[in-house]
């Protein structure tokens, strides 16, 4: 099956063709008729599915064949975080190139004049994260009365930072009238609630297991000493000759830490993080995808979100806390038809840790010591096999996550996070 045979427009199938894509993934294949035909969706895909151009292609289309009747937007993606609302919209500015429609993205951490300013031009589609999105209706900047598109992108995430009294509130302020399209990478029990009272006898699409890892993703784990894994990351980068490689710390400050060390290493490298301004964040992340930057050392707010084409290499610096995470992590890489590498850095510290995620995964990710890293006798114990008598994996965190850390714009911790 070929673009072609979607029923798509001309001017998308051009986009799609400059962007060096030929074959439909999955996602793609089932929801774009489906949203074509006028139908409520719900899908169930894993980051890295194609589901963004799944919603955005069909979406152009549809605002394409009705007319704006004024300057208010029709259409309104909400998203998670900045991250993931920055790279929504920007697909949408290259799936729409020839179609003369126009969007705007909104998110805190920037000014919001800008962001008035081009709402004032008029839009035609909006991508956006709840707070700051109820922040400019709050101030009249922005009406809502005219969506006839809602898209809720990672809703189980969205959930997962507090954002449902947020998404109540904009639900609200609505047409009845509408078509809703619901992406969730898993099936919770408050995703169910959510999509049974937003959803008018919708399409069911599921193209991936719940917490299924990618599986165009290689994955193995190195076992190292603790003091030594900024080395082994330096010795792998270097001696494979990676241009590109995604990084992940448990900390902040573990990533401005290593981001640091590896430029003294000679390795280019930028950190992204919750502390780093949104003009930073933007900044990293361009030059990582300009190839500017070899390393991008993140933590786990850039988990989901980063859509970055044909990356290789996704390097586990620190196991995650919650197993979970790391299906996210690894996602970054194998997308959309592409092959990629997962490696992980070990200590005997860790070990406890692995074993959640084999559990999580019900496989095991083979362990391949490194000739010249291979830890010390009593350093690191034999790999454990993932028990699975043991019940049912661990469970997904059902509350924000701890702390501020990567808490995105508009998360409520007691103040409205501009």
């Amino acid at each position: 099956m070929s673009f072609d045979s979607l029923g798509l427009r001309a001017e998308l199938l051009r986009a799609v063709a400059a962007q060096g894509y030929t074959v439909p993934t999955p996602i793609q294949l089932k929801a774009i008729p489906e949203i074509l035909a006028g139908h409520d969706i719900l899908a169930g895909a894993q980051t890295g599915t194609g589901k963004t151009a799944a919603f955005t292609l069909p979406m152009l289309q549809m605002l394409h064949a009705r007319p704006s009747q004024g300057r208010h937007p029709r259409a309104l993606v909400l998203t998670p975080t900045r991250e993931l609302a920055a790279q929504v919209e920007e697909s949408v500015r290259t799936y729409g190139q020839y179609l003369p429609l126009r969007s705007a993205v909104i998110f805190g951490g920037v000014g919001m004049q800008p962001q008035v300013d081009r709402l004032r031009r008029g839009v035609d589609l909006v991508v956006a994260t709840p707070g700051r999105l109820l922040d400019h209706v709050g101030q009249r900047t922005l009406d809502l009365g005219h969506i006839e598109i809602l898209v809720l992108d990672e809703a189980d995430r969205m959930l997962d930072m507090g954002f449902i009294h947020d998404i109540k509130r904009v639900l609200a302020l609505l047409p009845k009238r509408r078509q809703n399209l619901l992406f969730s990478a898993t099936y919770s029990e408050d995703i169910k609630r959510l999509a049974d009272g937003l959803l008018n006898e919708p399409k069911l699409i599921e193209v991936a297991r719940r917490s299924a890892a990618a599986e165009l993703v290689s994955q193995v784990a190195h076992p190292v000493e603790q003091g030594r894994k900024r080395e082994l990351l330096a010795h792998l980068i270097q001696e494979g000759g990676w241009d590109q490689v995604l990084v992940f710390t448990r900390t902040k400050h573990g990533a401005n830490r290593l981001s640091e060390q590896l430029e003294r290493d000679g390795i280019t490298s930028a950190a992204i993080h919750g502390n780093k301004s949104q003009g930073a964040r933007t900044r990293a992340l361009s030059d990582f995808k300009a190839g500017s930057v070899r390393a991008l050392v993140a933590t786990d707010i850039a988990a989901r979100g980063l859509d970055i084409d044909r990356l290789p290499h996704v390097v586990n610096f620190e196991l995650p806390n919650v197993a979970e995470d790391y299906v996210h992590r690894i996602g970054r890489t194998g997308r959309a038809g592409s092959e990629g590498r997962a490696l992980s850095l070990v200590s005997a510290e860790e070990h406890g840790l692995l074993l959640d995620i084999q559990r999580l995964l019900r496989r095991d990710i083979p362990m391949e010591p490194i000739p010249g890293f291979e830890p010390r006798p009593g350093q690191v114990a034999a790999p454990a096999e993932p028990d699975r008598r043991r019940g049912p994996p661990p469970q997904r965190r059902s509350g924000p996550p701890r702390g501020r850390a990567g808490a995105p714009e508009g998360h409520r911790t007691g103040g409205r996070g501009r």
